[in-house]
């Protein structure tokens, strides 16, 4: 006897596959998502460091200049020094505005991470809940074909044996 279940069961099989591969696939999408923003973060991490070493060699340059005049022009001290206070002045407030920025930035960025991070949750959740009732009433579905299926399969051995029957009826009564 032929099982005729297989190929249903072969097919119902590589269709959960399928769908379990599809719900990994989405997953791995999400996880790179996530490692991908938290690079983004970690880069501008960087630049802020960057931007504020940059800001500072600035400062020491113009400190620089102002210690060269200072030393090239006698009498100039108590103004140089001035200048430079000045000069110190202006580089902390500007110093002071770009950690404000990049602090509004940093926490900015961690609420929407943190935010994305909720909805993608909540996402993934509901994904799998609807895989899982997709998959249990796939699961159903492969039962109730397979039942009907093998009802077919016993029907087809049914009139198989009536026609091997009457064949050999037949040739018993042209051998008779």
């Amino acid at each position: 006897m032929f099982d005729y279940t297989t190929p249903v069961t072969m097919s119902f099989g590589m269709q959960r596959q399928a769908i379990e591969q599809t719900q990994e696939a989405i997953q791995q999408s999400v996880d790179f998502q996530n490692q991908l923003t938290q690079a983004m973060a970690d880069g501008l991490e960087n630049q802020e460091s960057v931007q504020r070493r940059a800001v500072e060699a600035q400062q020491d340059a113009v400190h620089s200049a102002l210690d060269t005049m200072m030393a090239g022009v006698p009498g100039a001290d108590a103004t140089v020094e001035e200048m430079k206070d000045t000069v110190d002045e202006s580089y902390d407030q500007l110093l002071a505005g770009h950690e404000q920025a990049f602090d509004e930035m940093f926490a900015e960025l961690d609420a929407a991470v943190e935010s994305n991070d909720e909805i993608t949750s909540e996402y993934l959740t509901a994904l799998e809940e609807q895989v899982d009732m997709f998959v249990q009433a796939h699961e159903d579905l492969e039962a109730q074909s397979i039942e009907v299926v093998d009802q077919a399969a016993e029907q087809v051995d049914e009139i198989q044996s009536q026609v091997e029957e009457m064949a050999e009826e037949a040739t018993d009564a042209v051998n008779a």
